[in-house]
């Protein structure tokens, strides 16, 4: 900042310098009076020089806000990049304090949850043009790929996890079931994270939760034989509007306001970041007690489920010929569902109460899953085919 507002004032003084260089013989000559009352000619051009060199001085100051203002940002900018890598661990210390302290998001009710689901999709949807869905949908082989990985992958994962730790009916149903529900809204912001294609984890998400309507059912009816029926037109509405609605919003703006975006978009990880953890952290307030009684039989099941699920959601994309940055999309979109919408499933449907149990303890392990593998991608330079 100070270099920036340095150089007016050099390029001001250096005819001041010029000047007086010059008026040095002139003013060491006898002839030139200082006590006439008529100005000399060396007066005025010392009085021309100084008030010249005070014009710049005056203008100085608006650079020296501007830079200040500048530096601030750069400071901010810097400061988020840092935050939103950390975002593992913000995840653990939000869960922690929702796990010891349920009470400090008894605030953050349903009318906040879905704010803070719409805002997520805001801030990513602000980095989107209707172009980018338009490439998208021109290959949608990666969007039924992942569809697969979410429906047929994850559910027969979550069995055989399930039967190999010996887990109890109640629990096994549980887990099937957290198995086959649809992607969540937070792998979109880690996908951002990762450096993936937005629009299409966007697009997936989509159609995932629009999926769940009959394959939920489907698919709980098939491998446990219970009768799971989902609201479809909860699901429809929910999905207008926490998903297509912010997005909606955040591409208009795109378009029509690119100059007001430019300004925003450093804030747009901040925002989804802070709006991920608390959604976490309200989830888990909710269900504190199952999750902490829950033991190790059954967190490390749901965690190989999420853990297992990314790798699977990336090896196989990039093994049948996919890009780096489809295989990230599909891996974190594959790795993270909807934890929150399996509970209330199972609250609903599933009539033992341990069956919402396995859906409590993967709300912790999705988040936390995702957030890794997205802070680990965003350091891993795309080297795409």
């Amino acid at each position: 900042m100070l270099a920036l507002a340095g150089m007016p004032m050099v390029a001001a003084f250096a005819p001041n310098a010029r000047s007086n260089a010059m008026l040095a013989p002139i003013s060491a000559s006898p002839v030139v009076s200082f006590a006439s009352k008529k100005p000399s000619s060396t007066s005025l051009v010392m009085a021309s020089t100084a008030d010249a060199a005070e014009e710049p001085m005056e203008e100085a100051e608006p650079e020296k806000e501007v830079g200040l203002a500048k530096k601030i940002f750069d400071a901010y900018v810097k400061t988020a990049d840092v935050a939103t890598t950390l975002f593992p661990i913000w995840t653990v210390l939000f869960t922690g304090i929702a796990l010891k302290s349920p009470s400090s998001f008894a605030w953050f009710t349903t009318e906040y949850f879905t704010a803070g689901l719409a805002a997520l999709m805001l801030s990513m949807g602000i980095t989107l043009t209707p172009q980018d869905f338009l490439d998208v949908m021109k290959e949608p082989v990666a969007v039924l790929m992942q569809f697969s990985l979410c429906y047929a992958m994850m559910p027969a994962l979550a069995l055989v996890l399930g039967k190999a730790f010996g887990l109890p009916s109640s629990l096994l149903a549980g887990m099937v079931l957290v198995g086959s529900i649809n992607g969540g809204q937070a792998s979109n912001l880690c996908t951002y994270i990762a450096k993936g294609n937005v629009a299409l984890s966007v697009l997936m998400t989509t159609a995932t939760t629009v999926g769940a309507i009959f394959m939920t059912p489907l698919i709980c009816k098939l491998l446990l034989g219970a009768v799971v029926p989902v609201d479809a037109v909860g699901i429809a509405m929910s999905t207008i509007q926490v998903v297509l609605a912010p997005i909606a919003i955040g591409m208009t703006t795109n378009k029509f306001f690119p100059g007001f975006v430019k300004k925003i978009l450093p804030f747009a990880p901040v925002v989804g970041v802070v709006s991920t953890c608390l959604l976490v952290a309200s989830a888990v307030a909710q269900v504190a007690e199952p999750i902490i009684s829950a033991g190790l039989k059954l967190q490390f099941p749901v965690l190989l489920l999420h853990l297992l699920g990314g790798i699977v959601g990336y090896a196989l994309p990039r093994a049948t010929g996919f890009g780096e940055v489809s295989s990230r999309t599909m891996a974190i979109e594959t790795s993270m569902k909807s934890s929150a919408f399996g509970f209330l499933l199972a609250k609903l449907h599933f009539g033992q109460y341990a069956a919402r149990v396995p859906s409590a303890v993967s709300v912790v392990w999705m988040a936390l899953t995702g957030s890794i593998l997205a802070v680990i991608w965003r350091y891993i330079p795309v080297k795409e085919d």
